[in-house]
């Protein structure tokens, strides 16, 4: 009882604490998501699955600030009621609606399941007053992918440790197998970096590599723009260290798409994108083959001795529909296939949920399973109906690195279509953030406008009043 009161009494200033400045509890999440999975592993494993939920508290005291007990002399962002919100609420009423599904067993399953979907949908919402201009939402985005180095770093440690080291190990009492290439004799473990496992690292890989593309096109001082290249350069060293398939080729997807794109938009910035492109290929090829080179060859073997990528991606589009007859015109409910179910049902001594009539991996085949048909198609047409919208914004905003992250929020929309985002701890807070590039982006560029106009007009009624003449009389 002792524990559960202290855990409580935390939980409490947890939440207080993100309650009394939301904006400064929303970034921290993002720094929570990097560290956590190191004191699961190292620091703290037994307070695990308490860590596990720890930034999802955090945010949880930002939403009650912002929603429900805002300040005076900080309104609210006015929801639009445009088709991307409608879609939004209809797929969120229907997962609501599966909460209560009777092969659940219980409507507490069912919470656990609306966690995964819905949670982190609020902050899209919140984002156009998250950041008061560019600069500051360039400030941010800089700040956090700075972290890339330190993990960066600590992967390359993790790739030549041995196996068997503590740097290595997942979270005690898992009983799970520590992932290594495994080809030609190589014992080179697959990193995770900071977090628990290896499938959230790759999808922290994936979505950063989406943010820090239009970082590089931004004004910045030398320093600055020499620590952006070591970011790139220790994301795509510690892709390739991962040994997984999805972030190295989900990468390349996604600069063909970017630069693609841009060049068919603006022809004048080809020999830019190119001089750039070469000087940093010229610096980190010569890295790669001499410092790195077992990294590329322990990647290279395992993807060239698997030649199911074809079949897993069409798999992922078209196995769900195969999934009709056994869901019928219902599914079986949000969370009946979250990987902690089991063990929340044995723990507050629900009702154990019947099994499913097929195992699925990939996600689509999972939501397949959970929402139903009906479900399916309104959870997977909102999200093309984002990436629509994120292509539309691309196309009417202006300024160039607002517009290069709609761009990138598009394409990451895109590339990662069938991979888990809503069985994702890592990723689906960074796809929701991407999300709400739709309401804040257009929201600074309107801002930035203004701005511009108010400087315009202050320097030229200082330029009226120094010539001498009143700037009220024409």
């Amino acid at each position: 009882m002792l524990t559960i009161a202290l855990g409580l009494t935390f939980l409490f200033f947890v939440v207080y604490w993100s309650f009394r400045d939301w904006r400064r509890a929303v970034k921290a999440v993002f720094l929570i998501l990097v560290i956590d999975g190191a004191f699961r592993k190292w620091f703290l494993p037994q307070a695990s699955e308490f860590i596990y939920f720890f930034k999802d508290f955090v945010l949880f005291g930002a939403y009650l600030r912002y929603y429900l007990y805002p300040r005076p002399d900080e309104p609210r962002y006015p929801i639009p009621n445009s088709f991307v919100n409608i879609l939004i609420v209809l797929a969120s009423a229907w997962c609501v609606f599966q909460a209560s599904n009777p092969h659940l067993g219980s409507f507490l399953v069912g919470i656990l399941g609306l966690k995964s979907y819905l949670f982190y949908i609020p902050l899209i919402w919140m984002m156009p007053y998250l950041f008061r201009s560019e600069e500051e939402l360039y400030i941010f985005l800089r700040n956090h992918l700075f972290l890339l180095i330190p993990v960066g770093i600590l992967g390359i440690v993790q790739f030549f440790s041995p196996i068997n080291s503590p740097i290595n190990q997942y979270i005690p009492g898992r009983n799970e197998p520590i992932a290594t290439f495994g080809f030609a004799g190589s014992q080179n473990v697959r990193i995770t970096g900071t977090f628990s496992y290896l499938n959230s690292y790759q999808g922290y890989l994936s979505a950063c590599f989406g943010l820090l593309i239009p970082i590089i096109g931004y004004p910045k001082t030398k320093q600055w723009q020499w620590i952006v290249y070591a970011m790139v350069f220790f994301i795509a060293l510690n892709a390739f260290m991962t040994g997984s398939r999805t972030p190295i080729f989900a990468s390349i997807v996604f600069l063909i798409g970017y630069f693609g794109i841009r060049i068919i938009k603006n022809p004048e910035q080809l020999i830019l994108i190119i001089s750039r492109l070469t000087t940093f290929l010229l610096f980190t090829i010569p890295i790669f083959w001499i410092a790195f080179r077992k990294v590329v060859e322990s990647f290279w073997l395992r993807v060239s001795s698997n030649e199911d990528v074809g079949s897993r991606v069409a798999l992922g589009f078209v196995g769900p529909f195969d999934l009709v007859g056994a869901t019928g015109l219902d599914g079986f409910g949000v969370g009946a296939t979250h990987a902690g179910t089991l063990s929340f049902q044995l723990a507050l001594g629900l009702p154990i949920s019947p099994p499913l009539p097929v195992e699925v991996e990939a996600e689509m085949g999972r939501v397949a399973l959970e929402l139903g048909p009906i479900g399916m198609m309104l959870w997977y047409g909102m999200r093309v109906w984002i990436i629509v919208v994120l292509f539309q914004i691309f196309m009417q905003l202006k300024r160039p690195f607002l517009r290069d992250l709609a761009l990138a929020g598009a394409l990451i929309h895109s590339v990662l279509f069938i991979n888990q985002m809503v069985f994702h701890n890592t990723f689906g807070l960074y796809y929701w953030f991407y999300t709400g590039f739709i309401f804040l982006l257009p929201w600074l560029e309107r801002v930035e406008n203004w701005r511009s106009q108010q400087q315009y007009y202050a320097q030229w009624y200082a330029e009226q009043a120094f010539d001498g003449s009143d700037p009220s009389h024409g």
